[in-house]
């Protein structure tokens, strides 16, 4: 993942699971010396693609919605026991950072709609001031 990510040349957030003393003795869950150096400065904000990588529970559906529903990820892989070729995960994530497929246009309209839902007046900001005046009726 790290390689691919590094080959890849754009801008990401990796979120890194611990792993255990068994992983990190086999050298999984590790992010290889030098990544955080060689790759600074390709952090990202909100309105990009993701990257699917299910491995157990809820991530399958996630998955399923962000790739095939939403049309703002790519699956790269399934199951912890599979691991991408660095080099086609490099390509994919290329690809799917231009503007020819159509995923960055979906992941930055959706990134608009998020934060208009949670600014004053936007649906789940009126949700929440809802659910708070229900709570307070549950107190008296």
């Amino acid at each position: 993942m790290a390689n691919g990510l590094e080959k890849s040349d754009t801008r990401f957030i990796w979120v890194v699971k611990p792993g255990t003393t068994q992983q990190h003795v086999e050298g999984f869950g590790v992010v290889p010396d030098g990544f955080e150096q060689r790759t600074a400065g390709q952090a990202i904000v909100g309105g990009v693609m993701m990257l699917a990588w299910p491995m157990e529970a809820d991530q399958f559906v996630n998955a399923r919605l962000l790739v095939d529903d939403m049309g703002v990820g790519v699956r790269v892989c399934e199951g912890a026991d599979s691991v991408p070729n660095s080099d086609e995960l490099g390509r994919v994530i290329s690809e799917g950072m231009t503007e020819g497929g159509g995923m960055k246009t979906k992941a930055k309209d959706l990134k608009e709609k998020a934060f208009a839902a949670v600014s004053h007046g936007g649906s789940s900001m009126n949700d929440l001031v809802r659910f708070v005046k229900e709570l307070g009726k549950l107190g008296r």
